[in-house]
């Protein structure tokens, strides 16, 4: 497995780390005893990067990954997030920004996780109603106390990480980016370039969509999120498949699957870009891992730029709601 840097924190991860949302909720059915042999393969695999948050099942897959790390942590560089707020009953409250929300859910985070310091804290969505600066420096005083090693921001706009930076440095920006999620491409990546930051890739396969896996939302279990999604419509989804079939095509002229050439693209783009595809499974993180081997060509990474040309696609990435959360 390649390695590559986490912004200028001089911490070295895998090339491809490993999104641990989908093993504890929005994707279906869970099995705990199967994601842990999942985690466990991936660290043989050579993956040291793994991406949780307070909220992915109300807390459940930071406790998942504190059963994994028991006699591993020092192999692993662990991050996690705050700022979406979830009730006793996992219902949504919002999102909080504040110092004292700051302090309080790392102090939770930590408990859950069972260790003393989380490598990676990011915020995960940006409070519109508390300003960056007084977020920034709450999380400052946690690294302060040795509670987190490194700061991160998920889902922010350009002018958000530059207020940020000037506070404490930023050491990663984890925003959506595939081949049919390209907004990063008008300003993020450049400025996180600029300013030495490393950019982590979520859902880079799409949601399983790029992996041709969906053809339809009514293959879709009756509580996966992304019967919610506007890009997973019936029409959305026809519509998209047209450029997956394309891309199922590539691949096998690559002698790869459509996963490994997805996950190729974005690995190819820049030597600062991680993507953290997600999976419970370990046939595809296998299948994953293996990508990262593979080289595009400057001609062949263009081809695909063209292919999945961002007017072609079909449906926003987050319904209403959700997309008034992002960019902020």
């Amino acid at each position: 497995m390649d390695h590559r840097s986490l912004g200028r924190s001089g911490l070295s991860v895998s090339a491809i780390g490993l999104g641990c949302m989908g093993m504890s909720e929005f994707y279906g059915p869970t099995d705990d005893e199967q994601s842990l042999a999942t985690l466990a393969a991936a660290l043989d695999l050579g993956i040291n990067f793994f991406d949780t948050a307070d909220m992915y099942g109300s807390g459940a897959n930071e406790r998942l990954l504190a059963r994994f790390l028991k006699g591993r942590r020092d192999q692993v560089v662990l991050a996690t997030k705050f700022g979406n707020v979830r009730g006793p009953n996992g219902e949504r409250l919002g999102v909080s920004g504040t110092p004292d929300y700051v302090r309080s859910a790392c102090d939770a985070s930590l408990e859950r996780l069972g260790i003393d310091t989380i490598d990676l804290y990011y915020q995960h969505r940006v409070d519109p109603n508390t300003p960056i600066e007084d977020t920034v420096g709450a999380m400052r005083e946690l690294v302060d106390a040795g509670k987190v090693r490194f700061l991160g921001l998920s889902e922010c706009s350009v002018a958000t990480l530059r207020r940020a930076h000037a506070v404490h440095p930023i050491s990663a920006v984890q925003i959506e980016y595939s081949l049919w999620s390209r907004e990063p491409e008008q300003e993020m990546l450049d400025a996180c370039r600029e300013l030495g930051i490393a950019f982590v890739a979520y859902s880079p396969l799409g949601r399983s969509f790029l992996t041709g896996a969906v053809t339809s939302p009514d293959s879709l279990a009756p509580d996966d999120y992304r019967r919610a999604s506007p890009r997973f419509t019936s029409e959305a989804v026809k519509q998209n498949l047209t450029m997956v079939e394309a891309l199922k095509d590539f691949a096998a002229a690559k002698g790869a699957t459509s996963a490994q050439i997805a996950l190729a693209w974005i690995l190819n783009k820049q030597d600062n870009v991680i993507p953290i595809p997600g999976t419970k499974r370990i046939k595809y993180l296998q299948e994953n891992v293996a990508a990262a081997a593979i080289r595009l060509s400057a001609e062949e990474v263009a081809a695909l730029d063209a292919l999945f040309a961002p007017e072609g696609v079909a449906g926003t990435r987050y319904p209403e709601a959700g997309m008034a959360m992002v960019n902020l």
